[in-house]
């Protein structure tokens, strides 16, 4: 792990063994990520991924594993794709009190055979202390492929006290408790509400205030023409204690309804998507 900080920003850790996602996410001493309060679901890469606050879910796959279409043997997708595990190559890493940048490439070997790259980079506003993220995923197959995406933000649960409330537009009323649904734990996922920006459209939701880090309250960001949906999570199923925000690129159902009602985003070699999310602590 690498410190990664700029000015107002919180010190993040950045993963050089796992696609450059975050590991430790410190705000005023205090270490958002779950470490070891999340549930076993049998795949140490995702053990290791969902440990910090934020991995990617993605490139060939999203969510629970699934059946690879016409493979013999039956071998599945496995849990949230491929990503997690493989190593980045950094490229650029420069920190100041004014800014911060770090770029990295990850080479991707799919579940299926196939190749995917991933280019990554990270931005601090030192000023601003907002952490901003941008991936463009191409297809380095020889062959179309379709592409999936899903950030996959995570807050230990026992920092969260019931004045903690998720707040966006895309929330019934607005929004609510950040203990939603059933007990011990709840997933929805909901059309994302976007408002356009410099050309582009974005959402925004928020979950705050945290006593354990100030009264501040965490506002996260992300485009909705490439994530047009928000699927939230939360598990308190001991030893689980975590809340999860997760912008994603497809609606949650079973990858075969995806497919079977056109919702593939689908990649020509050497063709690319984008995606991009930020976030702040006010």
């Amino acid at each position: 792990m690498r410190a990664f900080h700029s000015g107002l920003s919180p010190v993040i850790h950045l993963d050089e063994t796992s696609v450059l996602d975050i590991g430790a996410c410190v705000v005023d001493g205090v270490d958002l990520a779950p470490g070891r309060a999340i549930p076993d679901d049998g795949d140490p890469r995702i053990d290791h991924s969902l440990e910090g606050f934020l991995f990617t879910c993605g490139p060939d796959h999203i969510r629970h594993p699934q059946p690879i279409a016409g493979n013999a043997e039956g071998k599945k997708y496995p849990l949230h794709g491929s990503f997690s595990s493989h190593p980045a190559e950094i490229i650029d890493w420069v920190c100041s009190d004014d800014n911060a940048r770090a770029t990295a490439r990850v080479p991707v070997t799919l579940a299926d055979g196939g190749m995917a790259l991933l280019e990554r980079e990270w931005r601090i506003d030192g000023s601003t202390g907002e952490v901003q993220l941008h991936d463009r995923v191409t297809n380095t197959s020889d062959h179309a492929q379709p592409v999936f995406h899903m950030y996959h933000m995570n807050v230990g649960a026992w920092l969260l006290d019931d004045g903690v409330r998720l707040s966006g537009a895309m929330f019934q009323e607005g929004g609510f408790g950040w203990r939603f649904g059933d007990e011990p734990g709840s997933v929805f996922c909901v059309q994302a509400v976007q408002e356009n920006e410099g050309g582009q459209a974005w959402a925004e939701m928020s979950l705050g205030p945290i006593a354990a880090v100030g009264g501040k309250t965490l506002k996260v960001a992300f485009r909705t023409d490439t994530l047009p949906f928000l699927q939230m999570w939360r598990n308190q199923q001991a030893p689980a204690n975590v809340v999860g925000i997760e912008p994603v690129s497809h609606r949650w159902v079973d990858r075969a309804e995806l497919e079977k009602s056109g919702e593939f985003h689908m990649l020509q070699p050497g063709e690319s998507r984008t995606y991009a999310l930020r976030f702040r602590f006010v």
